[in-house]
This record gives C-alpha cells, sequence and structure tokens, in this order.
C-alpha cells in the first residue's frame, strides 16, 4: 500500500480540474434555495474540533433540525443527549463547525462550513421548546460556506433503500456489557432503552 505524503502526488492523481458546479454552488450566506432545504432536513451532522481532537455528533429534531433566523444565523437546539457535551466544549474552545444536513429519500446533501457560539437566551430557549421542553442552549451558527454535496455517495450506498437486516449486529446493551465486563447488564439495558428513551427523547 503507497503512503501519499504530498501534495504533488495527491494533485497526480486528482488531476482533473473541478467543473463549474463544484465551485459555484458555494454561497457565503444562506440564499433562499439553500434555506429551503436545510428547513427540510430532520438530521444533521455536527463537527467540532478543540483540543482534545475532533467530534462529530448526530443531531435530529422533530421536523427541522436546524432554524434559519437570517441569511447569516443558523440556529440548532441543543436537545437531550448523554451529557458528553463533547461538541459543546469544543466549540467554546475553538468555534469552527461543519454542518452536514441529510433528508430521507433525497441524495441531496447540504453541507455548512462556519464558526458557532452557544447561548442560553431564556427567549431563544422558550422560543425553541418541543414538546413543551426547552434546549438547555443553542448552538448559534455563523455560516462561511454553504453548498449541496454530490449525491453520489447517497447512491452508492443505497441509503434510502428498505432498512437492512441489523439482527446479527451486537446491541448497544451487549457493546457496553462488553466493555464493562458485565458492569453494566446488556440484557437489561437492551429491555430498558426504548421506554427510557420515550420518556427523555425532549
Amino acid at each position: 500500500m503507497g503512503k501519499i505524503a504530498t501534495e504533488a502526488a495527491l494533485r497526480k492523481i486528482y488531476h482533473q480540474m473541478p467543473a463549474p458546479a463544484s465551485t459555484e454552488k458555494v454561497a457565503t450566506r444562506i440564499t433562499p434555495e439553500y434555506r429551503a432545504w436545510i428547513e427540510a432536513a430532520p438530521f444533521c451532522a455536527l463537527a467540532t474540533v478543540g483540543p482534545d481532537g475532533l467530534d462529530a455528533s448526530p443531531r435530529g429534531d422533530l421536523g427541522q433540525v436546524t432554524y434559519v433566523e437570517d441569511e447569516r444565523t443558523l440556529v440548532l437546539p441543543d436537545r437531550r443527549g448523554n451529557n458528553r457535551i463533547d461538541s459543546l466544549l469544543n466549540i467554546l474552545r475553538d468555534p469552527r463547525v461543519a454542518l452536514m444536513y441529510l433528508i430521507p429519500g433525497s441524495g441531496t446533501v447540504i453541507r455548512v462550513n462556519g464558526t458557532a457560539e452557544l447561548r442560553d437566551d431564556a427567549e431563544l430557549l422558550a422560543r425553541y421548546a418541543q414538546k413543551g421542553k426547552e434546549p438547555r442552549s443553542v448552538i448559534v451558527v455563523t455560516p462561511g460556506e454553504v453548498y449541496f454535496q454530490c449525491a453520489r455517495a447517497v447512491m452508492r450506498a443505497e441509503l434510502w433503500k428498505a432498512a437492512p437486516d441489523t439482527s446479527h449486529l451486537p446491541s448497544v446493551g451487549t457493546i457496553l456489557d462488553g466493555m464493562t465486563q458485565g458492569a453494566i447488564d446488556g440484557k437489561t439495558y437492551d429491555t430498558e432503552w426504548p421506554e427510557r428513551a420515550a420518556k427523555t427523547m425532549w
């Protein structure tokens, strides 16, 4: 296996110039067209960077996952999670973020690169309440780049075809049981998880 160690070596492989569609698609603000796609997405991945390394966190919500305040402001409510707050800690120390939006059934992926800050204004928290539950904080993103991604990856993965059978894969309870050498009982965890999740969704 050959290691590619220089930009020159990499460009020798990828020598074709990007097509105009790959460069002209990039906006420095949220255009009306990109806004429509962002507001239709119930799921995104949030990538952050900090002194302890990188983090990529799945984010999903009922309806839309992110709200467009204006052409230069996105708001991402922080819903209930595992309380690790890896992404939030990273944002405090390095504001750079990247968002990747997916809409079930569509091959179009929307990407946003920019900077973020955390807010807990009472008015903001109340505005983005879901099912009577306010987020504990909101992530306010200032986009630097907004663009769509080529659909080939979603098409190759056949992402939206019928859900595959995962019954042969280890459950999260099984993973926890193994990681803790039985200190967390995997069967109990798997049995209790659906009810616990339903009660703590927001």
